[in-house]
């Protein structure tokens, strides 16, 4: 049941921070805390999520670092164990663990790892990195055998002991029911897909975290729903249309896989998958874009001069959630939505 609309609340606020360039680590995250953000997230792309992490801890103060997402199957629990377990004591307690699953095709020929039945194996890596923890923390006897993953030897030698600030928390990030019910079922929270609307987040992502959370005896007080949210804004009509037109392309490339199709169905908006596939096939990316309409755009995104869009998240994730992770990658300087974290985070 939605909670009554309040404007003015404060909302925890997050962004992924653009990968590409390394050399702006030592910066950039510092920028971002000095802005008004929470939180900001490493992206697993053309480089490692971790390592930058380990950088910005040391050039901020109060900033949480998080991954979203790292590729959990490009790795194994043990070695997901160590790198959550390191970076939460050099960031001092601020770390995060964003997991999620990427796609057969890369875990098999990128990274040369084994591929089955996902929703099932994500399960078992969390519950698999826990009993690794807890391990390290209180002492027990490590002993998980699962289906995919097993762990019984830890000796002295390779026990760091318990983390002076506890294990962090374990964020899993997907698409669809079964996979969005694991992080009800094992998991701290879900980092939802930015392809997502108002629509969705209430008659598919909260059905399927809310019988996840029954499953696990929890409720959604105790978890924590960070909606990952497009946005389309710009101080100039020339940055506003150049955001406008970066998010169609972003749309319609997302429009060409399979697990993002119940959205545009969702908003009668399914029979783009094929052309828009097909389009991706002959490489016709500017026409890809011309066919997202600007009334799908802005139900999946949030438009709006800067000053409107604190107002319409607001609005838009009113009893659903007050976390919200920003997405406006066309414009890297960490202060271009300033004046919205200014006015989500109740500063202004």
């Amino acid at each position: 049941m939605c909670h009554e609309l309040r404007h003015d609340r404060v909302m925890h606020i997050s962004m992924t921070v653009p990968t590409d360039d390394l050399t702006t680590v030592r910066s950039v995250y510092r920028e971002l805390e000095e802005v008004g953000y929470d939180r900001a997230f490493s992206f697993e792309a053309k480089h490692d999520p971790f390592l930058p992490l380990a950088v910005a801890a040391e050039h901020t103060s109060h900033l949480e670092l998080g991954t979203a997402i790292a590729i959990a199957f490009a790795r194994t629990p043990m070695t997901l164990a160590n790198l959550g377990w390191d970076l939460q004591t050099i960031t001092g307690g601020r770390f995060v663990l964003g997991l999620g699953s990427q796609i057969a095709p890369h875990i098999r020929d990128r990274f040369s790892m084994p591929w089955s039945r996902p929703v099932e194996r994500m399960a078992e890596m969390v519950r698999a990195i826990r009993a690794i923890w807890a391990s390290w923390e209180d002492g027990t006897r490590l002993d998980f055998r699962g289906d995919f993953y097993t762990h019984t030897r830890m000796i002295p030698a390779f026990d760091p002991g318990p983390n002076p600030h506890g294990p962090p928390r374990i964020l899993t990030a997907g698409f669809g029911p079964r996979m969005t019910q694991v992080a009800g079922e094992v998991a701290d929270g879900f980092l939802v897909h930015p392809v997502n609307s108002r629509g969705s987040l209430l008659q598919l992502t909260l059905p399927a975290i809310e019988a996840g959370l029954a499953a696990s005896d929890r409720t959604m007080a105790e978890f924590e729903l960070v909606c990952v949210t497009i946005v389309v804004t710009g101080r100039t009509e020339e940055e506003f249309e150049r955001s406008r037109s970066a998010v169609r392309q972003q749309l319609a490339f997302y429009g060409t896989t399979p697990a993002y199709r119940p959205v545009f169905e969702l908003h009668d908006r399914g029979e783009l998958h094929p052309e828009l596939k097909r389009l991706a096939g002959l490489g016709q990316w500017e026409q890809m874009g011309a066919l997202i309409d600007d009334e799908f755009l802005e139900t999946i995104a949030v438009v709006g001069e800067p000053a409107q869009i604190a107002p319409l998240i607001r609005e838009r994730l009113s009893g659903i959630s007050d976390q919200v992770s920003l997405v406006n990658n066309r414009c890297p300087d960490p202060g271009h939505l300033s004046e919205v974290v200014e006015a989500l985070s109740g500063r202004n």
